[in-house]
């Protein structure tokens, strides 16, 4: 199952590699590349990945928006 997020439009955004993202969310380059391509991923690491994008988990909306 896939889910829509916009991991990788904030990342770009930000001029953040994919590695540099991995590093700041203390996670793999290869998770970071299975989440924008849409795969699942646990909680924790959503929550890792919106901290490290400069989001207060209040605004997780923002990057994983199907996660109402």
């Amino acid at each position: 199952m896939e889910t829509r997020n916009n991991v990788k439009a904030i990342r770009e955004s930000r001029l953040m590699s994919k590695s540099e993202l991995a590093r700041k969310a203390a996670i793999s380059v290869l998770t970071v590349g299975r989440i924008e391509r849409g795969e699942l991923c646990r909680m924790e690491t959503m929550r890792k990945i919106i901290l490290a994008l400069g989001f207060p988990l209040e605004e997780k909306l923002k990057v994983f928006p199907d996660q109402e």
